[in-house]
């Protein structure tokens, strides 16, 4: 992700370049691509939107797959500003630029949202692996509560190379999923639930907990992180 300092300056200061002011505030990692295989992430909650309408202008000179994830709206226009084609999901917080993803190769990451209250979360991991090169469908609202829906899926879930599974509450889905299916399964912990869920913490430490063999746990929300490994176990 693009580092940030703590009080870096709002917009370019007068005679001074956008590179110049970009520099100022952040050290993009063009390189990663080539070095990892997959390219750097924006991660924009706590940047103001200048700075992320400046490192999004940045992007299109480097010409490779830039998302930028936790946009929110001031956030979005910024970078719609310098990059007008960009795909926007307002519900995922995260824009891809450019607007098509890469050819797909690798197997296919199926991504699973326990309810309709994870599906942000869970549509941050399906688009993130998307652009980083994979297949992807979704499973939306197959919760524990109702056994047999996560079971109309059974066929398309055991086609999967890997399962992401975006679920809060109590969290026991993606243990369930790893018991029907050969596939790893990676959890993500959703913030969904009521006090006792502590904002995320109870999910995770069930997944934590998993009895199911081959399950690995991301943190609270972070549906890029889920998407991004889900993509890297995907590619052959």
């Amino acid at each position: 992700m693009a580092e940030t300092t703590p009080t870096p300056p709002a917009a370019p200061a007068a005679g001074g370049s956008p590179a110049e002011v970009l520099a100022a505030f952040a050290t993009l990692d063009t390189d990663r691509q080539a070095r990892r295989g997959y390219p750097e992430a924006v991660y924009c909650a706590g940047k103001t939107p200048a700075q992320v309408g400046l490192i999004a202008a940045d992007a299109r000179r480097h010409a490779q797959v830039t998302l930028f994830t936790r946009a929110g709206a001031e956030h979005a226009a910024a970078v719609l500003t310098a990059l007008p084609d960009a795909v926007h999901d307002p519900d995922a917080g995260l824009l891809a630029w450019p607007p098509e993803p890469p050819p797909a190769s690798g197997g296919l990451v199926v991504v699973v949202a326990a309810g309709t209250s994870d599906l942000p979360v869970a549509r941050e991991a399906l688009l993130t692996a998307r652009y980083l090169g994979r297949r992807t469908e979704l499973v939306v609202d197959v919760g524990i509560a109702g056994l047999h829906r996560v079971l109309g899926h059974l066929d398309l879930l055991r086609s999967a190379r890997v399962v992401v599974v975006a679920a809060g509450m109590d969290g026991a889905l993606p243990g369930l999923v790893a018991g029907l299916v050969s596939a790893p399964v990676v959890a993500l912990p959703t913030s969904v639930g009521y006090g006792a869920a502590f904002e995320g913490v109870a999910p995770l430490l069930t997944m934590l907990n998993a009895c199911a063999p081959g399950v690995a746990v991301v943190n609270i929300d972070n549906g890029y992180g889920a998407g991004h490994l889900a993509a890297q176990i995907a590619a052959s």
